[in-house]
C-alpha cells in the first residue's frame, strides 16, 4: 500500500493564525517613541516600569533611569504615536471585552536646574578672635593655623588669638605640655605652618573690669607712641623705646609698649603688632608692624638673619682683643622662670641654644671703661648681657650679670643698664629695600658719654665685622 506524505501547513482545513510568529509584525522601519527600534512584542523592563507607574498614578518620566529626559531636553521631542500595551496581543485577538484602554506615553519635561546657591562667607579674623576669647573657659579647643599666621611662634600665636590671656600663662601651658600641635608637644619658640591643628587646654581668664574707656588717656598714649617714632610708612614703624619701658605685659607690669599700641588701632580694627622684643632696661630701635602680613614678613627677616642689628654698651674694663667673636651655648638657670638669668651651657644640655656675637671696641676711658659695639647673629634671651659678662667685661648697670669684685661706679655715671639698640637694617616687608634706622643715646648714656669724652659720631668698627 502506498502512503502519501502529509501536506504541509498543518492539518487539513486549518488556517494559519495571526499570532506572535506573524511575519507582518516584523516590518522594518518601525521605532518606538524614544527612537529605539522595536525588536518584538516582548515586555521590556522599561514597559514594566511605565505600567507600574500608571497603576500608581505617577509620572513615569520622573523615574526614567534611561535618561529620556536628557534626550528630550537636548532635542525637540517628536509627537508620540498611539501605542498599544506591549502585553496585549495584536491581530484578531487585539480587541477583547474588558481590556484596559490604551493610553498615550507621557513624556515628562526636563526639570529646570536648581540655581547654585552663593557661598556663605566665613567669619572674619576679628569675629574669630572674639569667638575664641568668648569661649576661653568652655573647655578644650582645637584651632587651625591660617595662611597669614605662617611662621608664627607658638606663644605669639596664642597671644594673638587670645589677647586677654597673660603672656606668663601662655608660657606656662606650653612649658607643661598642655598645648599640642598636631598631637605632639611643642616648645614656645616652635614655628607654625598653615593647616596645623593646635589643641588648647581649658583656659581660665579673669574677666577684665568694665571700666569706661578714657578718651583723654588714649589720646595721651597715642601721642606718646608717636613721639617715639624714628621711621614710619604704611607697613611698619620703628620706635625709639626708652629705658625702663617694658615691651610686653607680665606680672605686675601695667604700662608697656604692646598696651600703648592699642591707642593706634585703625578704623578697620588693625592694631600695630610687635615684631621682636627688647629687655625692659634696653633702649633703642624697636620694630612694629602695622599689618599682619608685614609682621609675618618682618619676622621671617629676623629668622633668616636678613636683619642686621648693632648695639652699643658701656662695659667694665678694656678687652685685650679689641675685636672678636663670642660663640657659646646659653640656657636658663631656672627653666620655669620666664625672666631667669642665662648661663653658659654645653652643647647638648637641656634647653641650651647656640648664641653668636661679634664685638668691637670703639673707644675706652683709661683702663676703667670701654665703649663696645656688638653685632648679634642670633637672638637669644639676654644674649649680649651674658656674652659681655662671659668675656669678663659686663655691661655697666646690669643688675643680673655685673659681678666684678671691688669695682666702684665712677662719679656722675648712673647705675642704669648702659645698653642701646643703636642701629637696625632690615628689608622692607613690601619693597624688599633696606630700611636703615639709628637711635640716639638715651639720657643716662648720653650723660656718661659726655663725662667720658666719647664722640657718638665716631666711626663704628663693628660695621666691618662678619655677617655670620
Amino acid at each position: 500500500m502506498t502512503t502519501r506524505p502529509p501536506k504541509s501547513g498543518g492539518p487539513k482545513g486549518r488556517k494559519p493564525q495571526a499570532g506572535k510568529f506573524d511575519a507582518g509584525k516584523f516590518k522594518p522601519g518601525k521605532f518606538q517613541a524614544d527612537g529605539r527600534a522595536r525588536t518584538g512584542p516582548r515586555t521590556s523592563a522599561r514597559d514594566a516600569a511605565e505600567r507600574a507607574a500608571r497603576n500608581r498614578g505617577d509620572d513615569a518620566g520622573a523615574r526614567d533611569p534611561w535618561g529620556a529626559q536628557g534626550a528630550a531636553a537636548a532635542a525637540p521631542a517628536r509627537p508620540a504615536k498611539p501605542r498599544r500595551d506591549a502585553a496585549a496581543p495584536r491581530g484578531p485577538l487585539a480587541a477583547k471585552p474588558g481590556s484596559r484602554p490604551v493610553s498615550k506615553r507621557s513624556e515628562a519635561p526636563a526639570p529646570a536646574p536648581a540655581p547654585a546657591s552663593a557661598p556663605t562667607p566665613g567669619p572674619t579674623r576679628r569675629e574669630q578672635r572674639a569667638a575664641a576669647s568668648a569661649t576661653l573657659a568652655s573647655g578644650v579647643q582645637t584651632l587651625m593655623v591660617e595662611p597669614d599666621e605662617a611662621g608664627m611662634r607658638i606663644d605669639r600665636f596664642l597671644t594673638a588669638r587670645f589677647p586677654l590671656l597673660p603672656f606668663t600663662r601662655v608660657q606656662t601651658i606650653v612649658r607643661k605640655g598642655e598645648l599640642r600641635v598636631d598631637g605632639k608637644r611643642a616648645k614656645p619658640n616652635d614655628r607654625l605652618e598653615p593647616g596645623m591643628s593646635v589643641r588648647v587646654p581649658p583656659l581660665r581668664l579673669d574677666q577684665p573690669s568694665e571700666r569706661p574707656r578714657n578718651a583723654a588717656r588714649e589720646q595721651d598714649d597715642a601721642e606718646f607712641i608717636r613721639s617715639l617714632i624714628l621711621y614710619e610708612d604704611a607697613d611698619m614703624m620703628i620706635l625709639n623705646k626708652p629705658f625702663g619701658l617694658a615691651v610686653q605685659g607680665g606680672s605686675g607690669t601695667v604700662r608697656h609698649v604692646d598696651g600703648l599700641l592699642a591707642a593706634l588701632t585703625g578704623p578697620d580694627g588693625q592694631k600695630p603688632r610687635l615684631v621682636h622684643r627688647l629687655d625692659k632696661d634696653t633702649a633703642g630701635c624697636l620694630i612694629v608692624a602695622k599689618t599682619r602680613l608685614a609682621a609675618a614678613t618682618l619676622a621671617k627677616s629676623f629668622r633668616s638673619r636678613a636683619a642686621r642689628k648693632i648695639y652699643w654698651a658701656l662695659t667694665a674694663g678694656v678687652p685685650r682683643v679689641r675685636q672678636g667673636r663670642v660663640s657659646t651655648y646659653l640656657a636658663k638657670e631656672e627653666p620655669t622662670d620666664a625672666d631667669a638669668r642665662m648661663r653658659v651651657a654645653k652643647h647638648g644640655d637641656e634647653g641650651a641654644s647656640h648664641a653668636l656675637t661679634y664685638y668691637a671696641m670703639v673707644d675706652q676711658a683709661a683702663q676703667k671703661l670701654s665703649w663696645l659695639s656688638f653685632k648679634p647673629v642670633t637672638g637669644r634671651t639676654h644674649q649680649l648681657r651674658a656674652h659681655a659678662a662671659h668675656i669678663g667685661h659686663p655691661i655697666v648697670g646690669d643688675p643680673k650679670y655685673f659681678s666684678v669684685e671691688n669695682w666702684e661706679l665712677p662719679g656722675g655715671i648712673q647705675n642704669r643698664l648702659h645698653l642701646l639698640a643703636r642701629r637696625i637694617v632690615i628689608p622692607h616687608p613690601r619693597t624688599g629695600k633696606p630700611v636703615d634706622v639709628s637711635a640716639p643715646l638715651p639720657p643716662h648714656m648720653a650723660q656718661s658719654w659726655n663725662l667720658l669724652g666719647f664722640d657718638a659720631t665716631r666711626y663704628d668698627p663693628i660695621v666691618e665685622a662678619p655677617e655670620a
